[in-house]
């Protein structure tokens, strides 16, 4: 009996160990359209966001924009349960992109933060993973242009670039899917800190989830449509979390953005979410940002 418990108990610490394993987490960067966006201070504040947590296991790979030397880049992507896209670029090797694809047709994880759903506007299998993108001449034969009208997912099939915002301000979020893991225990609506409000975004819309919307104000160049802000997306067995939201420090260090952003990767990498929704979560009326985050930005906000 002795031996059978042993056996028991080496067993149950074996299983405890296993599962308090980090995830391996893989932040992807490199390249930005033009100076639109600061990559290299992205990613610092997503990686100590990530390590906060202490679930993840987070290793930053740096490859070339399209024109750049891939002669000796070969990341593993096998050896990642999730990789966040910190990446703008047109294109890539067919090689690469194959491997990306196997790897997520597999199970792999993705997260896309903000500019990098800008990314590969002439692949397709990257427009499936994210749903929607913008800009680099992205028109009518991406996809129609998604948006919510009264509560509703609609589409715009019409042509028309894609891809706007107005000038930053903050704006309040909507939750649209509230029993989805990376939404449940998020308030109905809360408030981001100053940012870009992405419109017109056009794509597949294949096997998406819109998490959150926000309103695009037609005073700040808006359309009138709530415009989607999260989305949670399948591709293959893989699962992506997108988010639109994070041009600069500020908008990163806000604490809707960090938590969305932390259950996102979470829930891409595994399917679950075990993370708590912190106090200092947004209200519907009132911001909330880490003021230590916003301050890594030494040249402070942008405007562009």
């Amino acid at each position: 009996m002795k031996r059978v418990w042993l056996a028991l108990a080496a067993l149950l610490f074996w299983n405890g160990a296993v599962m308090a394993r980090p995830i391996k987490l893989m932040i992807l960067d490199g390249a930005s359209a033009a100076a639109y966006h600061d990559w290299k201070l992205g990613t610092q504040i997503l990686k100590r966001e990530l390590e906060e947590t202490g679930l993840f296991d987070v290793t930053v790979v740096t490859v070339p924009p399209a024109d750049g030397d891939f002669s000796n880049v070969n990341p593993d992507f096998a050896q990642y349960q999730v990789v966040v896209s910190n990446y703008d670029s047109q294109d890539w090797p067919a090689t690469l992109k194959t491997e990306f694809e196997t790897y997520m047709k597999n199970g792999g994880g993705l997260v896309t933060v903000h500019g990098a759903d800008n990314a590969f506007p002439d692949w397709s299998a990257f427009n499936e993973m994210t749903g929607i993108g913008g800009w680099r001449k992205r028109d009518a034969p991406a996809g129609p242009k998604w948006f919510y009208d009264n509560g509703k997912l609609e589409s715009d099939a019409a042509p028309g670039p894609a891809g706007l915002h107005g000038k930053r301000k903050p704006f309040r979020i909507t939750a649209r899917a509230p029993a989805h893991p990376i939404m449940r225990g998020l308030p109905t609506e809360w408030m981001h800190a100053t940012d870009e409000l992405y419109t017109r975004l056009r794509g597949p819309g294949k096997n998406m989830t819109v998490l959150a919307t926000a309103w695009a104000d037609p005073a700040n160049r808006g359309t009138g449509h709530d415009e989607p802000m999260l989305l949670a997306l399948r591709y293959g067995k893989g699962r992506i979390f997108h988010t639109t939201l994070g041009h600069d420090a500020v908008a990163l260090s806000c604490v809707g953005f960090i938590t969305t952003f932390q259950r996102g990767a979470e829930w891409a990498a595994t399917g679950k979410v075990t993370q708590k929704v912190p106090k200092t979560f947004p209200t519907a009326d009132t911001v909330s940002y880490r003021a230590d985050l916003a301050a890594m930005d030494p040249e402070g906000p942008t405007e562009f």
